[in-house]
């Protein structure tokens, strides 16, 4: 298992799930109550997909502390995710913005320190 190419690959798939963040945030402050459905989905996808693939090469392989610390940052992050979607998305309830403000900080936190790594490798 080339360890390099997987913790750039998730690297990718969380930019990409970044991207879908962003738009996400731009719609909510636009005025929208919450996202379109489909682009919430594709954003939790791809950050589950890139998230889930850190934690294997975690467990089969080994990562630096630093690349841990980000995965631990993504996981905290995932959390806020979920409590995002479940406790107000799903009910059709508006998103409050101070949560996905700190959702979004800790993502970004989370995915610099992984980016660093993983080009560090």
């Amino acid at each position: 298992m080339d360890v390099h190419v997987l913790v750039r690959t998730a690297v990718v798939l969380l930019a990409i799930a970044a991207l879908g963040g962003l738009a996400m945030a731009g719609t909510r402050f636009a005025g929208r109550p919450h996202p379109p459905p489909l682009l919430a989905m594709m954003h939790g996808v791809f950050a589950a997909s890139g998230l889930a693939l850190l934690l294997v090469v975690g467990f089969a392989a080994s990562l630096p502390q630093a690349a841990w610390a980000g995965t631990v940052l993504l996981l905290l992050a995932a959390g806020g995710g979920l409590v995002l979607n479940l406790a107000f998305h799903w009910r059709q309830r508006a998103l409050p913005v101070w949560l996905m403000l700190v959702h979004a900080a800790i993502a970004v936190a989370g995915f610099t320190v992984l980016a660093v790594v993983a080009w560090k490798l």
